[in-house]
């Protein structure tokens, strides 16, 4: 695996900008968001849409920030310091995410503009809670995937934005199309949840080509975060200059390699870990 480089000392990385929810069991949200930066050689940036209340068993409630607010985090961080590449997580709200998707496009945030933007279009926890109120999924059809580079939703996402539900690669491929007809430079579905085989097979679609990227299925029921990690490893290779096709195979072996790490935290599903790059600088 081509890992992306570490940063020597005393000198500045490249920057990623997280817009998203934070996890009180630091396993997803902006906390895996901000790990995976680290140990790709990137400076996280964050602007807070959401104080999520979890641990591994599930979430108990959530606080959204004013929109105002939200908005204010991104522009002043891309005002001073600068970023590379951006990801959105949990947004919770239609307001939140045209606070986010206008701020964005002032700042040249998305596709067709100077800095690309991952769009995970995080919609219920991985135990079903809801992350997202059912009347702002509109707003990610209309407004949030419009301005994506990337959209890297979960089949149950893609299922609820799309209406389109997936178990075999047909269904998948119509998925993909589905998603880049709302305006998504690239879409992505993932095959994770697909456990129709052995492998596990994401696909990513631009309008004209399908390209696969396939990595063992890792049988562990500790992959807390997985999509945000992916997520975050692909804006980190964004950041760093590497093509769309490039960062998605990056982010691909990636978080194969932290499903391989995960481990156990209290009683529910433990987290994906990049702590395995610790150990491979």
């Amino acid at each position: 695996m081509k890992l992306l480089p570490l940063t020597p000392d005393g000198q500045t990385p490249v920057r990623v900008l997280t817009i998203a929810g934070t996890d009180s069991g630091g396993g997803a949200g902006i906390q895996a968001d901000s790990r995976t930066m680290a140990l790709c050689g990137v400076h996280a940036c964050v602007a807070v849409a959401a104080v999520t209340v979890q641990n591994s068993v599930g979430v108990s409630g959530f606080h959204e920030i004013p929109p105002e607010t939200v908005a204010a985090q991104v522009r002043c961080v891309v005002d001073d310091i600068g970023v590379g590449a951006a990801k959105t997580g949990m947004l919770a709200s239609t307001a939140i995410i045209e606070a986010v998707a206008a701020v964005c496009t002032e700042v040249g945030i998305g596709r067709d503009k100077p800095v690309p933007l991952v769009v995970d279009p995080v919609c219920a926890s991985m135990h079903g809670d809801p992350l997202l109120h059912a009347e702002a999924l509109d707003a990610v059809r209309n407004t949030l995937i419009p301005i994506a580079t990337v959209v890297t939703p979960n089949l149950d996402e893609i299922r609820l934005i799309t209406g389109i539900e997936v178990v075999d690669d047909p269904t998948a491929r119509r998925a993909a199309e589905a998603l880049h007809a709302l305006g998504a430079q690239w879409s992505i579905v993932k095959g994770g949840h697909l456990r129709t085989s052995a492998s596990s097979t994401d696909l990513l679609f631009d309008g004209d080509t399908f390209l696969e990227f396939s990595s063992p299925r890792i049988d562990t029921g500790n992959d807390h975060g997985g999509g945000d990690t992916l997520a975050a490893a692909i804006a980190s290779a964004l950041a760093h200059g590497w093509s769309v096709p490039d960062a998605v195979a990056f982010g691909k072996e990636w978080v194969t390699k932290c499903l391989e790490a995960s481990y156990d935290l209290g009683a529910g599903h433990g987290p994906v870990s990049p702590l395995w790059r610790l150990r491979h600088p």
